[in-house]
């Protein structure tokens, strides 16, 4: 299952998809209220509520993805029930973190609900939220929400980042987006890749995900083991941390 970033909907991450379903997964992609096809901005009064619809969003699909998936030539009886992964980007991934263990945190630095879900095994964040007390004053006044708490995010996850990513709701670095993995004990393994225009990093990303995936799943090893080698040799593209 796959969350959408701020804005956007399952319409805008076709060439992410098309790989996975190419790979062999069956993928759900909810379009989430603050898709602009909907037209709720920032300022409102529904917005501030909108990260607690995405949760709900991502249960709903999940409670009921026999159905859901009946409705597409019966791939209902395709799936394996027991290897359910939640994938998300941006605003996603903190969506999907939710799923996978991380709590938000509140104004004065409590945790908040858990919303894991029993069905989810695995999971990616893609330039996830990262944590502290450096948004910038628009994302402290419209984005509050995104203070997450990763300590018991336990779920296994790749945690994928740009190596120059400069995120406009956060005073700090491209290291922002790494919080996840350095501050969850889920999250096994992180994925930096150079931050360019170079088509070649959505096929990267599309195809990490699919690997990490299907290592974590039993599948195939020989991918992700692939991976991790030639970032081992020095590929600027990209490398990986484990732990």
């Amino acid at each position: 299952m796959f969350s959408h970033g701020n804005g956007w909907s399952m319409d805008g991450y076709e060439p992410l998809v098309d790989r996975w379903a190419a790979a062999g997964f069956v993928v759900v992609q909810p379009t989430h209220l603050d898709s602009r096809r909907h037209g709720i901005g920032f300022d409102n009064p529904i917005f501030g509520t909108i990260w607690r619809v995405r949760i709900a969003d991502l249960h709903a699909v999940l409670d009921n993805l026999d159905d859901i998936l009946a409705r597409a030539a019966g791939l209902d009886a395709r799936i394996d029930h027991d290897q359910v992964a939640v994938v998300g980007h941006s605003w996603g991934a903190q969506t999907a973190g939710t799923l996978l263990g991380a709590r938000v945190l509140d104004s004065d630095g409590n945790a908040g609900e858990d919303f894991t879900h029993a069905a989810v095994k695995a999971g990616v964040l893609i330039a996830a939220t990262g944590t502290g007390d450096t948004l910038t004053p628009f994302a402290a006044e419209h984005l509050p929400f995104m203070r997450p708490d990763y300590s018991a995010m336990s779920t296994p996850t790749l945690v994928i980042a740009g190596g120059k990513d400069q995120s406009a709701m956060s005073t700090r670095g491209p290291d922002w987006f790494t919080d996840a993995y350095h501050f969850s004990p889920g999250a096994k393994s992180l994925l930096t890749i150079a931050t360019d225009e170079n088509p070649a990093r959505v096929a990267l990303v599309a195809d990490a995900v699919s690997a990490y995936l299907l290592d974590t799943f039993d599948h195939d090893y020989a991918r992700w083991a692939g991976l991790s080698a030639t970032a081992a040799v020095g590929d600027e593209a990209f490398s990986v941390d484990d732990k």
